[in-house]
């Protein structure tokens, strides 16, 4: 059994990858529900504004692996089935930290789209939509706090995502056919 993290910035298609991977039998392990729930703790709504601090708290608590490590009980739980995807993945630390676990079962999927595509679908999104500024601050705290770009950058396979949701689609077709 296979773990395959799906990493990239806000708005690149993270989460439409790991729908795809699911729609292909993965098990889907997101690692932003521990922030939502989280939030949902404290009576607050779901907001840019809200997350921030609780992801930033989550991780000064637990350190900068937190996400990964309070993630694995349900990851081990998943894969006794299936594969597992993992929607969200965001520190160096993280990815260092699901490596050392998993090994050679574990990969990542990075999906890059340029800064004008993610933007714009951020502002339209329908969930937690996010106005230029936002966007745009969003970016430069994961790239300066979160250590966001070592997972990109050591990715198993890069998907370009400034197309359409078809292409996407066949990307994820054709990795899911190499992880077999």
């Amino acid at each position: 059994m296979k773990v395959v993290a799906v990493v990239g910035m806000a708005g690149s298609g993270k989460s439409e990858v790991a729908r795809f991977f699911n729609a292909k039998g993965y098990a889907t392990v997101r690692f932003g529900e521990i922030t939502d729930n989280a939030v949902r703790q404290q009576g607050l709504p779901l907001t840019e504004e809200n997350e921030r601090p609780v992801r930033e708290r989550i991780r000064q608590e637990n350190g900068m692996a937190a996400y990964a490590k309070l993630s694995v009980p349900k990851i081990d739980d998943a894969l006794k089935a299936r594969n597992v995807v993992v929607d969200g993945l965001y520190s160096w630390e993280e990815y260092i930290y699901l490596k050392d676990y998993y090994k050679d079962r574990f990969m990542i999927v990075a999906v890059w789209a340029s800064p004008e595509d993610r933007y714009r679908r951020l502002g339209n999104r329908k969930t937690r939509p996010l106005t230029l500024q936002q966007a745009v601050s969003r970016d430069r705290a994961e790239i300066e706090n979160l250590n966001k770009g070592g997972p990109i950058c050591m990715a198993d396979f890069t998907m370009l995502n400034n197309g359409s949701i078809g292409d996407l689609k066949k990307q994820v077709e054709r990795i899911v056919a190499r992880l077999r």
